[in-house]
């Protein structure tokens, strides 16, 4: 199936959803770099903003959180997504038809608990899953990229394998929970009943 198309007719600009999960941590790495690239987009873009706990931006569409509802809605009608490294988020933009723009958190910048993250997202990337962004500029190469053409971050939607996402989602935490696992001098991660309860979207 090919990505929803939203009527544009009124209105001309590119739409981009930001989602940055529901995680305690803040993640004001990637909300700053958001906040000054739309100085310069803010003619070329409509943009929400889901910043959790990061202090809210000084653009317009900012909002703390979004109930699952409002989030399905927004990914099926906006042209990009650029997410933090929540498998679930990952997932469902997928499932909408995004090749999702994902910057993953960073504990190194006090973004999380621990890298798994990173190593997801890297993982996904390698493979072509998603357009991984660790860099203020990947970041602004990725949405110059988009506005120029946005089906560049298109995939094959399925909006029918909603079913299938908690299997998807548990297995999910059995590749991360194996690769945080594996890692040198690396305790068994604690974290990965998120699988099962919904943490890390």
């Amino acid at each position: 199936m090919v990505p929803r198309q939203r009527d544009r007719a009124d209105d001309a600009r590119l739409q981009l959803l930001v989602a940055v999960g529901t995680d305690k941590h803040p993640f004001d790495r990637l909300v700053n770099w958001l906040d000054e690239w739309h100085v310069e987009a803010a003619d070329h873009v409509g943009l929400t903003i889901q910043h959790g706990h990061t202090r809210a931006p000084a653009v317009p569409g900012a909002v703390p959180f979004l109930g699952h509802d409002a989030l399905q809605a927004a990914m099926a009608d906006v042209d990009l997504v650029v997410c933090h490294g929540g498998p679930a988020t990952i997932l469902e933009a997928r499932r909408h038809g995004h090749l999702p723009i994902v910057v993953p958190r960073d504990p190194a910048h006090g973004e999380h608990v621990d890298d798994h993250q990173l190593l997801f997202a890297r993982r996904l990337g390698a493979a072509g899953m998603v357009a991984l962004c660790e860099t203020r500029q990947a970041l602004r190469d990725a949405l110059a990229a988009g506005l120029a053409d946005p089906t560049r971050f298109a995939v094959a939607a399925d909006p029918q394998a909603h079913d299938a996402r908690h299997a998807a989602v548990a297995r999910v935490g059995q590749i991360v929970d194996a690769l945080v696992a594996s890692a040198p001098g690396r305790r068994r991660a604690w974290w990965f009943p998120w699988a099962r309860t919904g943490r890390d979207r």
